[in-house]
């Protein structure tokens, strides 16, 4: 017999693990809405978080903060190389050609992170202590709350970027009209490269919030941004506030039906209502 303390603790899990998806989210609508693709380097974002964060702490042995802002950046700064290298380079503007090659670049990362770092499980210490929170019953972690504060910190700062600076009304401007864009001078390759760096920055602190709470490897942020890229969609893909409600139904989903039915069931569940909706509504909850 399940009580209300349950039912706020699968709540709580559940909005723990939307945020997670909601920042892996934000990173393909970012860069979606600039160049009109789906960025698949994205789950290898938040591998590389994680792993540059392990890196960090046990390699050069900084504390939390310094470790996880220097992942943070270090994937930032991935992610304008391969915008720079990989993707600029290409002869062709068509947006199938782009996808394929973020693919291709997604495999070459994630053999990269392979040799570099091994196949061998891993862990991350949280950000704070192990000693649970009770709210309303329920027994919540100082890492999930960590999740929860930055998330919405990142969500804050993506706001003031995209409405208060320069550089983010331009990319708001290619995202609603590139020809005219163009045709008032705003630089489009300077667009794109940002857009990278902050869909990669996104994606690291995923990687780095997430992996205290489960295990670290080379791979594992192909099932999250997978994921995550389902929230896009189920929100409205290109659609910020779409990507963070998207996020925290698909995790609400899966925890409640973990709790009530069986953690066996909670994908099939996720991704059933993310068809139902898309059957009703296939722009997204939120998609224009």
């Amino acid at each position: 017999m399940y009580t209300t303390s349950d039912f706020f603790q699968f709540v709580v899990a559940g909005i723990t693990t939307g945020a997670i998806y909601a920042l892996i989210a934000l990173g393909f609508s970012v860069v979606h809405n600039t160049m009109g693709i789906v960025n698949f380097v994205q789950v290898d974002f938040v591998s590389l978080g994680g792993m540059l964060m392990f890196s960090a702490l046990l390699a050069l042995g900084l504390p939390m903060i310094p470790g996880l802002l220097l992942a943070v950046a270090g994937v930032a700064m991935l992610a304008m190389l391969v915008e720079r290298f990989g993707l600029r380079p290409s002869r062709s503007d068509n947006e199938l050609v782009l996808i394929f090659l973020t693919i291709g670049l997604s495999i070459i990362i994630r053999g990269a992170m392979k040799l570099i770092w091994g196949t061998n499980r891993m862990a991350l210490p949280p950000l704070s202590g192990n000693q649970p929170i009770h709210i309303f019953g329920a027994a919540v972690l100082p890492q999930a709350l960590w999740i929860m504060a930055l998330t919405l910190l990142a969500i804050v700062v993506l706001s003031w970027f995209f409405y208060r600076t320069p550089l983010g009304l331009a990319m708001r401007a290619v995202a609603s009209n590139p020809t005219a864009a163009a045709v008032v001078g705003i630089a489009a390759g300077r667009i794109r490269l940002t857009s990278y760096a902050i869909a990669g920055a996104l994606g690291g602190l995923a990687g780095v919030l997430v992996t205290p709470i489960t295990t670290l490897s080379y791979d594992v942020g192909v099932l999250l941004g997978l994921k995550g890229f389902a929230a896009a969609i189920l929100g409205g893909f290109g659609s910020f506030p779409g990507a963070i409600l998207g996020g925290v139904i698909l995790g609400l989903l899966e925890s409640l039906s973990a709790g009530y039915l069986s953690s066996g069931y909670k994908d099939v569940v996720a991704f059933i209502v993310l068809l139902l909706v898309l059957f009703v509504r296939p722009k997204g909850l939120l998609g224009k």
